[in-house]
């Protein structure tokens, strides 16, 4: 899952041609998705949520996004920076969509991140075999707790060439104790 951070206020300054800009982040998620084989389930607002079939692909177009992203010159000087959250589950396929709680999961993870950032839930970690293999390595920032969820998550930042590395700790309520 995707969001734009400051979305609201990228709006208000910009009025009617924050259209131009949504759309030109829209079509950068769409490619990265595209490109790595997952297919778009849901684009609401400045929200985008796409499925996978293996993790290490979603982690790919994590990072081919905020590569692309970070590329771009925006507009009136602006700074557009997407928070990408991504977790390994399996939700069920209704006539509404998919839903469940690796859904919402996703959704917890994608708004702890931090504009600019890629971060996955231990699941994900877990399931991404050779992190080498998309060029990437994980930083463990422990264990938090996301809003609505029962237990801490272990959160990890996804580090690539090209992409920011410092970021301040997960937007969450707080960090839990004990190991992540």
């Amino acid at each position: 899952m995707t969001d734009i951070e400051g979305s609201t206020a990228l709006l208000r300054r910009m009025g009617e041609r924050y259209r131009d800009l949504l759309n030109d982040v829209r079509v950068v998620l769409r490619t990265a998705v595209s490109r790595a084989g997952g297919r778009e389930i849901d684009v609401r607002a400045d929200e985008c949520f796409a499925v996978f079939e293996r993790a290490a692909d979603a982690v790919e177009a994590g990072v081919a996004m905020q590569r692309d992203l970070a590329r771009r010159s925006w507009p009136h000087g602006l700074e557009v920076r997407v928070r990408v959250g991504i977790h390994t589950g399996r939700p069920t396929l209704t006539d509404v969509g998919y839903i469940g709680l690796a859904v919402h999961t996703a959704a917890r993870v994608s708004a702890a991140a931090h504009g600019g950032q890629v971060l996955v839930s231990g699941a994900t970690r877990a399931a991404v075999e050779r992190p080498s293999s998309v060029g990437v390595r994980f930083r463990d920032l422990g264990r938090h707790w996301l809003h609505g969820m029962a237990e801490p998550e272990a959160l990890f930042q996804v580090l690539a060439k090209g992409l920011r590395a410092s970021f301040p700790s997960p937007r969450t309520k707080r960090r839990s104790r004990g190991k992540g």
